[in-house]
């Protein structure tokens, strides 16, 4: 997980394809930030330790990025950038297929403007 989400946010950081979602954790906390509490937040959602909730006293994701104004363009720019730290962490297509699921159904919510 830490992997995948580190990957993550070097392409977010680091490439084109993850600008648009640069700049809007630029607006927040920042990257830094987001990288320890998003693995925070995938350790439970996966299974693993509730991390985030353990922080927080929950993992209501709405609640999560409520400041923040998501729209179509930055939940497709998000799974996109997500698709490519999967397949750049060798994660196996039929268990990739599966988490793109969850995190498609989860960015759709998100949506807000």
């Amino acid at each position: 997980m830490r992997l995948l989400v580190e990957t993550f946010y070097d392409i977010i950081e680091h490439e084109p394809d993850g600008a648009p979602i640069k700049r809007l954790h630029l607006l927040g906390h920042g990257i830094a930030h987001s990288r320890e509490e998003q693995f925070a937040f995938l350790s439970g959602f996966f299974g693993g330790p509730s991390l985030y909730a353990q922080k927080y006293g929950h993992s209501n994701v709405r609640e999560m990025h409520v400041h923040v104004e998501i729209d179509e363009a930055a939940k497709d720019t998000w799974l996109r950038c997500m698709q490519e730290a999967l397949k750049r962490t060798n994660v196996a297509g039929d268990v990739a297929q599966e988490i793109m699921g969850h995190f498609t159904r989860v960015a759709a919510i998100l949506v807000n403007r």
